[in-house]
This record gives C-alpha cells, sequence and structure tokens, in this order.
C-alpha cells in the first residue's frame, strides 16, 4: 500500500509523456480531380453502356462464373455474366 502512490504517480507522469500522431492515408487520391461516377453493383451491362457508351476495350470472359471487363478512359468495370460486380479508377502515374 505505501507503494501505491509512488507509482500511480510514476505511472501518470510517464503516460502524459506518451504521444501518438495519427497518419492519414488518402485512398485513390490519383482519381481526386476526376468527378467521375462509376457503374454501380447490380447494374445490367446494357445500362453501362448506354450511360457510359462503348468501352475502349472489351475483354472476353473468363473462369465460371464468367468475369468480364470492359476499360473506359479513366475506369473499368468488372461483369459477372451481365451484371457489374465492381468498377474501379485506373492508377494514373505521377511523374514527378
Amino acid at each position: 500500500m505505501k507503494y501505491a502512490l509512488p507509482l500511480l504517480l510514476t505511472t501518470s507522469l510517464f503516460a502524459a509523456g506518451i504521444q501518438a500522431d495519427t497518419l492519414t492515408i488518402p485512398l485513390g487520391q490519383q482519381a481526386s480531380g476526376q468527378q467521375l461516377s462509376l457503374p454501380q453493383r447490380g447494374t445490367s451491362a446494357t445500362t453501362v453502356s448506354q450511360q457510359y457508351g462503348e468501352p475502349v476495350t472489351r475483354h472476353a470472359a473468363v473462369g465460371e462464373p464468367p468475369i468480364s471487363r470492359w476499360d473506359y478512359a479513366g475506369f473499368s468495370v468488372y461483369f459477372e455474366h451481365d451484371k457489374v460486380v465492381h468498377s474501379v479508377h485506373q492508377h494514373i502515374p505521377q511523374h514527378n
């Protein structure tokens, strides 16, 4: 019991000296200048074609279930059968 107060004071002083910084890493920063809305999951290929036009490149379906990819300028859309499963911005390297 007689060591409790000095231990508490030492611990408090030690804890008060500990600091932590918050590291913030911006995700998708390369697309921050683009206010491009991407096709949402579940959208049909027909709707994507109507809203965004013809893709620059259509990649054939592979695997089971069949997954295909359409590339547009700045983004790609992945389909399972004829429904969107994922849309991503393409990485644009920044040259210094």
